[in-house]
């Protein structure tokens, strides 16, 4: 019988962060995926090469792990004072399904640059040297971003000095500001969804500890590492080995999402993988990152281990650590206790592979905690740009 040839699609394959994604123009996509439904998660599923049953992905973009089975659509922005619209898609790995419920907070980073590489910036804003300031609408969230984008003669300064525990290479520093990044839109949310900055959170199975539930960046349920058998300084090999300790950390997912109301039942969770992240905090250790590195004890505020669609993050997300820095804000949450306590504008923490720094401006009124602004550095680059090629019958 015959097959169908194959089609291809203008995109751009980049790392922003300690991730990397699929870039796509939406006018590039086909009809069909211009409009969020089955077409689009269909052809983002294929070109990151998922379901996959042996976790490889070999037959798509993809790498395999939460930080690498990414894409992203750009458009021109329809909000008012902001440069484009920026929609993020986290592909499962092993199920058929694109989860649309969140941000990527590292590839924020790659879409202020690749805004300015496909031409959707107002040439008259992109300086000949200098920064260019991007203004993003993360359309996942319906939330601002800032992306300050150095450019040297007309184009994205990519190379640079600028070294990000978790990249090998260094890059060109981007300076990222997440305005007003509480709540995450969800509907009647607010920053503590429960309204405390620390609950007792009972868990099936598992046990009741306390936790802090927090909706800044995205949703995130932070615990205490020695409350759940852990030191802080666990490396990805030490937990993603064991099925059995992922599926408790899943339950504590899954409890810490009905808590804070982002599902109606646990079986909901099934298709809400990317929301809520899971986090464990610590006081400074001195730990071996998995590079080999030595983070001393007295480098780092506080350590924080996260998990990102099912597994340990071999870094840290983005988006987690907009929460953690907002958490960190706000004396009185775990994430506050375990960096000692009191009012603090920013934290560096130790995460598997190095430390990170962000900041954060967090304001109590009429007894509710917000953040106005959180930012940190990160870098981007384009690994290859050109065609992405997927089966002509899948569309």
């Amino acid at each position: 019988m015959a097959h169908a040839a194959q089609i291809r699609i203008p995109a751009t394959y980049m790392r922003g962060g300690t991730s990397k994604g699929v870039f796509f123009r939406l006018q590039d996509l086909p009809a069909s995926c211009q409009v969020p439904g089955a077409a689009r998660d269909a052809l983002f599923m294929r070109v990151i090469g998922s379901p996959d049953p042996y976790a490889a992905h070999i037959d798509g973009m993809g790498g395999a792990t939460s930080s690498t089975s990414k894409c992203v659509i750009l458009s021109k922005s329809t909000q008012p004072e902001h440069d484009v619209d920026y929609l993020y898609g986290q592909v499962s790995i092993d199920k058929a399904f694109v989860d649309w419920s969140g941000n990527c907070g590292n590839l924020s980073t790659a879409a202020g640059a690749f805004a300015i590489h496909a031409g959707l910036i107002d040439p008259a804003r992109i300086p000949q040297n200098g920064t260019c300031v991007v203004r993003i609408w993360q359309a996942n969230i319906q939330k601002t971003i800032i992306a300050h984008v150095p450019v040297s003669n007309g184009q994205v300064q990519e190379t640079g000095d600028f070294e990000l525990d978790g990249v090998t290479f260094p890059a060109a520093e981007i300076v990222l500001e997440f305005l007003d990044p509480s709540d995450d839109g969800e509907e009647g949310g607010s920053m503590f969804p429960t309204g405390n900055l620390v609950d007792q959170l009972e868990v099936p199975g598992v046990g009741t500890f306390p936790a802090t539930l927090i909706s800044a960046g995205i949703p995130t349920v932070f615990v205490n590492a020695a409350d759940i058998g852990y030191q802080g300084t666990e490396l990805r090999e030490a937990i993603n080995g064991d099925p059995a300790q992922l599926a408790r950390f899943e339950q504590i997912r899954v409890a810490g999402a009905l808590r804070m109301g982002l599902i109606k039942s646990a079986e909901e969770a099934l298709t809400r993988q990317h929301t809520p992240k899971i986090a464990f905090v610590s006081p400074p250790k001195t730990y071996t990152a998995s590079s080999g590195k030595t983070i001393a004890a007295d480098e780092v505020d506080l350590l924080v281990r996260a998990l990102s669609m099912g597994k340990l993050h071999h870094a840290m997300m983005g988006t987690c650590a907009v929460a953690i820095g907002t958490a960190a804000a706000v004396p009185g949450t775990l994430v506050n206790l375990a960096a000692g306590g009191g009012e603090r504008e920013a934290v560096r923490f130790g995460h598997p592979s190095g430390t990170l720094r962000v900041g954060a401006q967090a304001v109590q009124a009429d007894g509710q905690w917000t953040v106005t602004k959180a930012s940190m550095s990160r870098s981007a680059r384009i690994l290859m740009e050109g065609w992405v090629r997927v089966p002509g019958d899948l569309l």
